[in-house]
C-alpha cells in the first residue's frame, strides 16, 4: 500500500523535472492531486478534483480544461511519473504508485485497489521475441462480490 501525504509545489516541480517534464502550474496541480489522493483516479475524476480545488481557492478563472488534464495524464504516464491501468475497455485509472504491484478491480463498484507484488507469483512466461525486453507484468484480479442473504 502506498502512503498518502501532501506534497509541496517544490516537491512536485522536482519530480516533474526529474522526468524531463516542464512544470507548468497546471501540470503541478494535476500531479499534486494524483499523488495526494488515496484512490486510483480516472481522468474525469482528476478533472473534477483539480477544478474543485481551483474554485475552493477562489481562482475560478484559472480552471483547467479537460484537454489539459487528458494531455497531462498522457505525458505523466509516458514519462513514468504515473501508471496507466486499463481495468476494462471503458475505464482507465491513473496510479502514482509506480513500484511493482498489481490490482483488484471491483466490477460492480468500479474501484481499483492495490495488491502487493509479493502476493502474486507469475510463472511459465513464454520466451520473449528476439530483441524484446520485459517491461513489467500487470495483473488485474477482477471481483464481483457475492450478495449475502439477509436474515
Amino acid at each position: 500500500m502506498r502512503v498518502i501525504r501532501s506534497y509541496s509545489d517544490n516537491e512536485i516541480v522536482d519530480l516533474l523535472r526529474q522526468h524531463g517534464i516542464n512544470p507548468t502550474s497546471q501540470r503541478v496541480q494535476i500531479t499534486r492531486e494524483l499523488y495526494s489522493n488515496p484512490s486510483h483516479l480516472s481522468a474525469e475524476e482528476v478533472y473534477n478534483i483539480v477544478n474543485a480545488t481551483v474554485r475552493r481557492n477562489g481562482a475560478a478563472d484559472q480552471s483547467v480544461s479537460k484537454a489539459t488534464v487528458y494531455n497531462t495524464l498522457g505525458l505523466l504516464a509516458d514519462r513514468g511519473v504515473i501508471r496507466e491501468v486499463i481495468a476494462d475497455p471503458t475505464k482507465i485509472f491513473y496510479d502514482p504508485n509506480i513500484t511493482p504491484h498489481h490490482h483488484f478491480y471491483d466490477e460492480v463498484t468500479k474501484e481499483l485497489s492495490d495488491i502487493d507484488a509479493g502476493d502474486i507469483h507469475v510463472t511459465g512466461l513464454p520466451s520473449l521475441p528476439e530483441g524484446a525486453r520485459l517491461q513489467g507484468i500487470d495483473v488485474i484480479v477482477r471481483l464481483r462480490r457475492e450478495k449475502r442473504a439477509v436474515g
